[in-house]
C-alpha cells in the first residue's frame, strides 16, 4: 500500500485526517444511484484500488443504493484501515421507484443513522452530514432542530464529528450553534461558484469544503479555456478541473466518483498537477 496521500492531508480535529483527494462511492450503485452494478466485482476492486493509491477519505450515504454502497464498502474494505475516514449523509431516503425523499424527522434521523453503522459494520460514523437543500442549491429553511438529533447522537458515541451538505453560510452558522460543524459539502466546481464566499470561509474558521458534482454532476463541465489549458499541460479537462479545486483553497478536499479503476487512477493523478499562474488566472476566468 502506498504511503504517498494524493492531494496532502487535511487535519480537522485529533482523530480525523482526510486526503484531500477522495473518493465518492455514489456512482458505484446501479442507473440513477438505484440498485445494484452491473460489475460488483469491479466495484470492489475500485473501492480497494483507491485505497491502495493513498484515499483516506470515501464519501457515501446509505441512501445510495439505497445500502447498496455502504454494503460494497464493507465488502471491499472491512476491516477498514486504521487511517481510512468514511463521511457519509442522512435526510433522504428513496421511494421503491429510485425517486428520492426528504426524510428528516427525528425518528427519519435515528434510523438513518444506524442503518449506516449496520451497513457499513461499524459501533460509530466517523463524519455524518446533514443533507438539507436540493441538488443544485440551498433552500433557506431552519435546520438547528434536525441537526439537534444528529449532536444528540454523537453525544452518545454513534457518530464522532458532524457537517451539513447543500446549506447557506446562514444554515451553516445556525448549526454551529448546535454543535462543531467540521465539513460542508455543496455544489460546487470551477465553472459553478455560487459558493466563493462559502468557501472562503470555510478556509478562514478550518472547516472542510467538500464540493459534491466537482466535474460537473449530471452536466459535465464544458469549457474551451479548461481545453486549451488542458492541451497545453498534456492534461485531461477533467484533471485539470480537479486539481483547480485543490488549489482554491486549503481546505477543499474533492470527492470524485467512478466506477472505473482506470478513471479513478486518472483522478487521483490529478493531485500531482502543477498549476502555474497564468494557467490559474485562465481558469480562474471560466466561472467568473
Amino acid at each position: 500500500m502506498t504511503t504517498t496521500t494524493p492531494g496532502g492531508s487535511l487535519t480537522l480535529a485529533e482523530d480525523l485526517t482526510l486526503s484531500r483527494m477522495g473518493y465518492g462511492a455514489m456512482q458505484l450503485a446501479g442507473p440513477g444511484v438505484f440498485g445494484p452494478p452491473k460489475d460488483r466485482d469491479q466495484a470492489v476492486a475500485v473501492l480497494r484500488e483507491a485505497v491502495r493509491l493513498g484515499v483516506t477519505h470515501i464519501d457515501t450515504a446509505d441512501f445510495y443504493g439505497p445500502a447498496v454502497v455502504n454494503e460494497l464498502i464493507r465488502q471491499a474494505l472491512h476491516p477498514y484501515p486504521d487511517d481510512l475516514r468514511i463521511v457519509t449523509k442522512v435526510g433522504a431516503t428513496r421511494g421503491g421507484d429510485g425517486s428520492w425523499i426528504m426524510a428528516r424527522s427525528r425518528q427519519d434521523l435515528v434510523d438513518q443513522v444506524h442503518a449506516n453503522l449496520t451497513h457499513l459494520g461499524v459501533e460509530a460514523l466517523d463524519v455524518v452530514n446533514l443533507r438539507v437543500g436540493g441538488h443544485t442549491e440551498p433552500t433557506e429553511e431552519p435546520l438547528a432542530e434536525s441537526f439537534g438529533v444528529l449532536a444528540e447522537l454523537r453525544r452518545q458515541g454513534l457518530i464522532r464529528h458532524l457537517g451539513v451538505s447543500g446549506v447557506t453560510s446562514a444554515q451553516l452558522t445556525e448549526a454551529q450553534g448546535v454543535a462543531p460543524v467540521v465539513t460542508v459539502q455543496n455544489l460546487y466546481n470551477i465553472a459553478q461558484r455560487g459558493d466563493d464566499a462559502l468557501v472562503d470561509r470555510c478556509a478562514r474558521e478550518g472547516i472542510a469544503f467538500q464540493p459534491f458534482f466537482p466535474l460537473g454532476g449530471f452536466t459535465p463541465l464544458q469549457s474551451d479555456a479548461l481545453d486549451q489549458v488542458a492541451a497545453r499541460i498534456g492534461a485531461t479537462p477533467q484533471q485539470v478541473a480537479l486539481a483547480w479545486l485543490l488549489r482554491r483553497s486549503a481546505t477543499m478536499t474533492v470527492i470524485p466518483g467512478t466506477s472505473s479503476p482506470d478513471h479513478l487512477r486518472e483522478n487521483i493523478a490529478a493531485a500531482d498537477l502543477v498549476l502555474t499562474e497564468d494557467t490559474l488566472t485562465a481558469l480562474d476566468a471560466i466561472g467568473a
